[in-house]
């Protein structure tokens, strides 16, 4: 069946389709197979010609969800996505514990900086305070999954960028900082192409799928102590939202 892109839209056309090849592959189309379709099959699907959809295939072979083999065709490399659950406790550890043998969080920058209204929103204060921004990556068996924009009310915090640095972990960051347990207040849900500095940090190609996360959590005495949009790698990470 022909599938529809938008020559028009101003998103390159090799882009189009490595996304709808990427969602034919997390929805396991291909799986009778494992092979991804021939060159000269995609390219009647989508309407284009072999060089855009060799493109396509060389971008999602970068993000390493398929392999060319030679005299074969296109194999499609098969990798199970962790899940992830959100609830009234969600970490980072815990919750793909078990799934991974080894977990990591990564300190890519620390700054102290004036809050935002958006975040002075979330995190119940003026405008303009001081907070600490962290730039994270999560990291489970060695492949990235996560990247983290983190704030935090400086005059609480001044010193959780090098704890977490220390540590790899935000709560036990936030136990060393007097914070023995807190609760996700809230979290917002929203997907977005990866660019710029995460395509770098996860590893992915342009054109790649996000899953966003927008969070405030709190002390236990409802007090925000830290505001996150994190991004998850699409193909990596599948969210269950436990109530």
């Amino acid at each position: 069946m022909r599938k529809t892109i938008e020559r028009r839209s101003g998103v390159a056309l090799w882009r189009q389709i490595a996304d709808g090849m990427r969602l034919a592959i997390n929805n396991g189309d291909y799986d009778d197979t494992g092979m991804m379709p021939s060159e000269a099959t995609l390219a009647e699907t989508f309407g284009v010609n072999r060089h855009t959809v060799r493109s396509a295939l060389a971008s999602l072979a970068d993000e390493g969800m398929v392999r060319s083999v030679q005299g074969v065709g296109t194999l499609i490399e098969r990798r199970d996505r962790l899940t992830f659950p959100i609830s009234r406790r969600t970490r980072f550890s815990q919750g793909l514990g078990g799934q991974a043998k080894e977990l990591e969080g990564r300190l890519v920058h620390q700054t102290i900086e004036p809050a935002s209204p958006i975040v002075a929103k979330a995190l119940n204060l003026a405008t303009g305070i001081g907070c600490v921004r962290l730039e994270t990556v999560g990291i489970a068996d060695g492949k990235p999954i996560s990247a983290a924009t983190s704030y935090f009310p400086a005059d609480r915090f001044s010193m959780i960028g090098d704890v977490y640095a220390r540590t790899g972990s935000i709560t036990r960051a936030l136990a060393e900082l007097g914070i023995d347990d807190y609760v996700r207040c809230s979290t917002e849900i929203s997907a977005s192409h990866a660019e710029g500095i995460d395509l770098r940090l996860l590893k992915l190609s342009p054109g790649a799928i996000l899953l966003v996360t927008t969070s405030v959590n709190a002390d236990t005495d409802g007090r925000p102590i830290q505001y996150s949009r994190s991004r998850f790698a699409a193909d990596r990470v599948r969210f269950f939202v436990e109530t």
